[in-house]
């Protein structure tokens, strides 16, 4: 190696050591504690960043922080921000008038006793879709699949991953999802088109995995299940979101009709004025640490842009790649293991996004492609991480280990199977252009 090519080395190690000092803080440390949650992300990425700021050179630290401020202001970040918000208020507001309890139990009032555990998959694939966040399906039907478990009498661990499972199949997809919002900004195409070139990869998925559960359902002996009476009309704000975005209409409407609809039918059943209010505005402070992130993350990105970090990257990355096919899995690599590290999908892609839209330009990879690849592997390694949020909730709520739930992830695997098949054989085909170098 040359003098000059050990110098540029040593530059772009520099240029990228704030993500190192980042991951030292975070994954490291947490590593050491074993606890990812013992150190708050907020706290590593605000460090990492006053680390960037300060290996700067060549300009007053007064035009370092305008250009971090710059890259937090980017207006790809702060239009996810908006989304963010609404999505919260959204959440809250149907959470507060009973919207979630209802499409639970909706789902689950529909469902033939011979294909329990296939309704249990599709209900969790339903309600995940519907209210775009894994953790909140997680929650809402974990307590009632143990409860079924034990009528039934088949582990837990089988019917908790399961649930977990099609959990993620609506973070994956909805257009509400902030994993979906991230994975759009960054690439720079719209939620339908993204949403279809990952139902083509997520559908046939899920569909193999239903197989399963059905053969292993029919094969059971299992009693009927007792639900209340259907509350239909809190059902009609997630239904309102769903077909509403479906359609195209813009995200900003579609949560905006959803969060009226909370307030309307919350009224009709009883929800004071205030309280409603009240349920929005916890909506959006549950967003609060994915806002502050969101920040610091575009900042941190910009300084290191700035430093020529993103250009070594892209370079390292791709030294060995001469093809889309290539390009797509480093996309891939590259996100699963910002997952890895972590412990969240949606930051894993709002950390590499900006990257990956480089490499997708660079060959040529549809912003639709890449979009897809970034959801799907972020939801694969998150889904079958034993420290990410999902399955340590999910393990709490049912008393497991999250270690004894991983081998019953059939659709995580089988999700990522297919979207390593569709970067090999090229598919959708068109969203996939010729291989080409």
């Amino acid at each position: 190696m040359s003098e000059t090519s050990k110098q540029s080395t040593a530059s772009g190690l520099l240029s990228i050591s704030p993500l190192i000092v980042f991951l030292c803080l975070y994954l490291v440390t947490s590593l050491i504690l074993q606890d990812f949650y013992k150190v708050p992300i907020t706290i590593a990425f605000t460090a990492s960043s006053i680390y960037a700021i300060i290996i700067t050179r060549g300009i007053p630290l007064s035009r370092r922080i305008e250009h971090f401020s710059a890259g937090a202001a980017n207006p790809n970040i702060m239009l996810m921000i908006w989304i963010f918000i609404l999505a919260g208020a959204f959440a809250g507001g149907a959470r507060a008038m009973g919207s979630v309890d209802a499409t639970v139990n909706l789902t689950l009032a529909i469902l033939p006793d011979k294909l329990l555990l296939s309704g249990i998959f599709l209900a969790a694939c339903f309600i995940s879709l519907s209210i775009g966040t894994s953790v909140g399906t997680i929650v809402a039907l974990t307590p009632v699949a143990v409860g079924l478990a034990e009528h039934i009498g088949i582990q837990s661990a089988y019917i908790v991953g399961l649930v977990v499972g099609g959990a993620f199949f609506g973070d994956n997809l909805s257009f509400i999802s902030d994993t979906t919002i991230a994975a759009t900004r960054t690439q720079g195409c719209r939620m339908r088109d993204k949403f279809l070139v990952n139902s083509l990869i997520a559908i046939p998925a899920a569909i193999l995995i239903l197989i399963v559960y059905t053969v292993k359902g029919m094969s059971m002996n299992m009693g009927s299940i007792e639900t209340t009476s259907i509350q239909w009309l809190k059902v009609i704000p997630y239904l309102i979101v769903l077909v509403t975005a479906i359609f195209g209409v813009n995200v900003f409407i579609v949560l905006a009709l959803g969060i009226l609809a909370t307030g309307c039918i919350g009224f009709f059943v009883g929800i004071g004025f205030f309280d409603w209010f009240n349920a929005l505005g916890n909506g959006v402070q549950g967003m609060s640490e994915l806002i502050i992130v969101t920040l610091l993350a575009g900042g941190l990105l910009e300084i290191i842009r700035l430093n020529g970090g993103i250009n070594f990257l892209i370079e390292k990355l791709t030294a060995h790649v001469s093809t889309q096919r290539g390009a797509e899995f480093c996309i891939a690599t590259l996100v699963s293991l910002a997952n890895l590290c972590t412990a969240n999908n949606t930051i894993a892609i709002i950390t590499t996004g900006p990257i990956a839209h480089d490499i997708a330009k660079r060959f040529q990879v549809d912003a639709r492609k890449s979009a897809s690849l970034l959801d799907t592997f972020s939801c694969l390694t998150q889904g079958i991480i034993p420290y990410g949020a999902q399955m340590l909730m999910a393990a709490g709520l049912s008393s497991l280990s999250p270690i004894s739930i991983i081998p019953y992830l059939y659709y995580p695997l089988c999700l990522g199977f297919i979207a390593s098949l569709s970067i090999i054989f090229r598919f959708p085909r068109k969203f996939s252009k010729p291989n080409v170098s």
